[in-house]
């Protein structure tokens, strides 16, 4: 079995678990093939955490899920020393982030002390406690959700620490037709879970539990290689470069693009569109990049790093509007 099949089992099987979102799924195996982290945006029951859980118990990797809140701590994420008086000394326990996969959930709820210490884990990948850095697993990626209804009681998150996000994906509801297969998925996901309880012990009997076909870590990491060798023609990459670059000069393709932008993406969003339209082409089954590649990601790769105007606000403008305009207004190669 090459890589690429392996990889295109795992997407057929998330995406029979994870019903009805299957953008969702797609982005969640982007972001892992190009060592990325993805900000999630949904209302509540759209199976960001299913699908996040789904990718981990399909992967040779640990899970970890975090709920906010605003008495989290940066302890809480990253570890703490403990003291041992039976020789007087401090051990180090590992928090959380010590796994390979991060769920973040509701992110916005934690307070800038949190998000400081989980932008260093995303950024550099390693925590820092007292005067000693630890490195992260590898592979490392936090998805991070967040509640686009209830704002009360939120932080919202700073420019600095959503540009370290590879996409900010946007989540909706499914269909009458998926949701209608989300309730028979859950009812017989429901009479299979009562048929390995142990009524006798009052639990579930763990070896009677199906099990699912694992990605090994080797198959992963070889796959990220052969992201890395998917090609790009000159034109394709001066075409990335002239849409984020545009956004930080918009005024020059016309003036309401000006009007609706304070500040453009930054280089890292050239990277991002560069890495991400890779992983999009290289799961199409093809060995080159194409402009539809990029523009497939493009919306999820900028939507979060554009800083709007009051302009653009007052005009019923938001960043999925701007970015369709760039994509019209910039010439494709």
């Amino acid at each position: 079995m090459t890589t690429l099949t392996a990889v295109a089992a795992l997407r057929d099987d998330l995406q029979a678990t994870v019903i009805g979102q299957e953008r969702l799924v797609e982005r969640l195996l982007v972001a892992l093939l190009v060592d990325g982290h993805l900000l999630v945006e949904g209302a509540p029951g759209l199976a960001k955490t299913r699908a996040i859980k789904a990718l981990a118990e399909r992967l040779e990797a640990d899970y970890q899920r975090v709920q906010f809140t605003p008495d989290l701590l940066p302890a809480d994420l990253t570890g703490t020393e403990v003291y041992r008086p039976q020789d007087a000394s401090f051990v180090f326990q590992p928090g959380p982030l010590f796994n390979h996969l991060v769920l973040a959930d509701e992110i916005n709820r934690a307070p800038a002390k949190v998000q400081s210490a989980l932008l260093e884990a995303m950024a550099e990948q390693q925590i820092s406690v007292g005067h000693e850095t630890y490195p992260l697993p590898s592979p490392f990626m936090v998805m991070a959700t967040q509640n686009p209804i209830e704002q009360e009681g939120t932080y919202p998150l700073p420019e600095a620490q959503l540009d370290r996000f590879l996409m900010h994906v946007r989540v909706g509801y499914p269909d009458v037709s998926r949701e209608a297969e989300i309730l028979r998925l859950v009812r017989r996901e429901a009479r299979e879970a009562a048929a390995t309880e142990d009524h006798s012990a009052g639990r579930r009997r763990a070896d009677k539990a199906p099990a699912l076909t694992q990605l090994p870590m080797n198959t992963l990491f070889a796959a990220r290689r052969e992201v890395l060798d998917i090609h790009m023609v000159v034109n394709i990459e001066d075409y990335i470069v002239r849409l984020v670059t545009t956004s930080r000069a918009a005024e020059s393709l016309s003036a309401s693009l000006g009007r609706w932008i304070d500040y453009g993406a930054s280089p890292r969003a050239t990277l991002a569109l560069d890495s991400a339209s890779r992983a999009v082409a290289w799961l199409d089954g093809r060995d080159y990049v194409s402009p539809a590649d990029v523009q497939a990601v493009a919306h999820d790769v900028l939507r979060h790093r554009l800083v709007l105007s009051f302009d653009a606000e007052a005009d019923g403008v938001d960043a999925d509007t701007v970015i369709d305009a760039l994509l019209e207004q910039v010439a494709v190669p």
